[in-house]
Parts: structure tokens; sequence; C-alpha cells
């Protein structure tokens, strides 16, 4: 499992930088660490095996850089040299949250080599990654959000099965991986609700309105039956195969049609937990409701989107009063 994973990050990343530099004799030992550390953090650490690759997949950058450097011993790599990885990766273009998640990941990986007696000295903690970009979550307008709900075809079987999943991503707020982990027993129309496990294995109890309960009967009714099959017969979301939907298929349906009704180009999913816990906030919605209904564990988590409802205000407030543009009030005086 390991080769495949270090071979799959290989081929998904090809860069000239990287063909040489795993050429280069001095680097045949170093694969043979990520070889180790990823077989340690699937040992020790049990996760999936996409956040595997994506481990390895962090390292691959450090693996280039250590190549061109023409670096003979692991020791060598030290604060200096650590900073001046770091200062390659954002003068390439990389986000400061991608190299804060690739220094992470190197920090891990040193970590690993020093406990393993590969390394004496690890000096990765002694390095401090750029600062976070303050970024606010892309939340789409409530008219937006119905030219959204309008994309899919409801002529036929995906249209419908698409648009139930819509709305009850924007009705109850729900990750992706809720959602596609949901049974048919994670339902109570009758009652509103939805039973979903979020985060660390937590469940807990969401709600959806009329619309999004309308939607899924019709879900049930006419388009799942035609899709259950023996591959997964308690799944609530199928494709039609008969298998259980999977989370880049959600992904990639309302990636499909948010670019279909014009929505921002950054809009995916988790857009929608966004959008749904914003307009709650400006409907009027207590901060505690709807942390709640989030899942969220620290009310601080859902205080962005408090930010989020006042950068919408001011936005609204600036084109809609007539003395608030400065410019415009100059010109009337």
């Amino acid at each position: 499992m390991v080769d495949h994973l270090i071979m799959t990050t290989t081929k998904r990343l090809p860069s000239p930088a990287m063909e040489n530099a795993l050429k280069r004799p001095n680097l045949a030992n170093y694969s043979n660490h990520i070889h180790d550390y990823a077989d340690h953090v699937i040992a020790t650490r049990q996760l999936a095996e996409h956040t595997v690759r994506n481990y390895i997949n962090d390292l691959v950058p450090l693996v280039e850089y250590i190549g061109e450097r023409e670096i003979t011993n692991l020791e060598t790599v030290d604060r200096s040299f650590l900073r001046g990885y770091l200062a390659s990766l954002m003068s390439s273009g990389f986000s400061r949250s991608s190299v804060s998640r690739k220094l992470s990941a190197v920090r891990s990986f040193f970590r690993f080599l020093r406990l393993s007696g590969e390394i004496e000295i690890d000096q990765s903690d002694l390095v401090s990654g750029p600062r976070p970009e303050k970024r606010l979550p892309t939340v789409a307008s409530t008219f937006e959000i119905d030219r959204l709900m309008g994309e899919p075809d409801i002529n036929n079987d995906a249209g419908i099965r698409d648009r139930a999943l819509l709305e009850l991503l924007y009705a109850a707020g729900l990750r992706v991986s809720e959602v596609n982990t949901m049974d048919l027993d994670s339902l109570n129309l009758k009652s509103r609700e939805v039973r979903v496990v979020g985060k660390g294995s937590k469940p807990r109890v969401a709600l959806i309105g009329d619309q999004c309960v309308r939607w899924i009967e019709r879900y049930l009714v006419d388009v799942r039956p035609k899709f259950t099959g023996r591959r997964s017969e308690v799944a609530l979301w199928m494709n039609q195969f008969g298998g259980r939907l999977s989370t880049r298929s959600i992904q990639r349906i309302v990636k499909k049609y948010a670019l279909a009704a014009g929505l921002d180009p950054h809009f995916h999913t988790h857009s929608l937990r966004h959008s749904f816990a914003t307009h709650m906030l400006d409907g009027g919605a207590d901060l505690r409701v709807v942390q709640d209904l989030l899942g969220h564990s620290s009310p601080a988590t859902t205080q962005i989107y408090t930010q989020v409802s006042a950068e919408q205000s001011r936005a609204v407030y600036l084109v809609a009063h007539p003395r608030a543009n400065r410019t415009q009030s100059n010109n009337t005086t």
C-alpha cells in the first residue's frame, strides 16, 4: 500500500525537478525515509488512504528542494535551510495556507526521523510559518441560492436527485461527508429532522424545512427505487448504478450547478454550509443556535459568520444609502 501511495504521489505531481531529483544517488535513502514515514503514519494514526497520500504529497516540494541543493546528510537540514525552503515556496506562488500545511508535514516527518534515530537534532519546530490569511468564506446571496436550485433538470431522474441533494445541503448546513454517509433511517421527514455523524464521530440532529422535505419525498418515491441495487440497499443518496453517491460525486454535482448558475468560481459544497450559517444569522438566529445546528464544538468557529454577515451589511449599506458613498455625497453637495 505504501509503495502504491508513493508512486501515486509522484505521478500526481509530475515535474522535471522531481524527476531529476529522484535520479540523484543521494535521494535513494531519502525515498526510503519517506516510505518508512508513510508506513508509520498508516500504522499508528489510522488515517484514510487519501489523507496519507496528502501527507506524502506535501513533502514532495521538500524532496525537490533538497535534490536541487544536493544535500547528502539530513542532519544539515537546519533552521536556516528550512527558512530558505519556506521562502522558496512563497516565491513559487504557494498560498500562505499551503505553505503552513507543508511546514506541518515537514515537522511531522522530521519528528519521525528523530524518534526513529535517523537524525539526532530536529530544528523544524524552530521555524515559524507565514501568518494565516484572513479570508472570509464564500457565501451566496439568497437570490443566488434560488438560481442554483433552479439549475437541475427536474425532467429526469438525476436532476430530481440533484435538486433534493442541493436542498438538503443548504437547508441543514451539512458537510459533504455527513451527507455522503446518510442512510434511509437517518431521515425523519415528519419531524423535519435528519441525524448525521459529524467531525470526531459526534452525532447530532439537523433540521430541514418544508421545501427540502418535498424534494426529498419526490426523490424517495420517484427516483431512488430505480437506483436501488445490491451494492447499497440502505444508502440515502445513490448513483444510477446502485451504489452510494461518493463525496467526490457530490462535490462535482454542486460545482457543476454552481458554475451553470454563474456563482463565484470558488463556490463548492462547503459554500452551501457557509451560506446556511450566514443567512440564519441574517434572519436573526442566535449564534449558539447556529453553532448547535452546524455541530461546532466552539462558538469561536461559528463567530466568523457574524463577520461575513457584517461585511454583507456594510456592502449593502454603501450601495443603498444615498449619503454613504463619499464621492456621491460630494457631487450632490
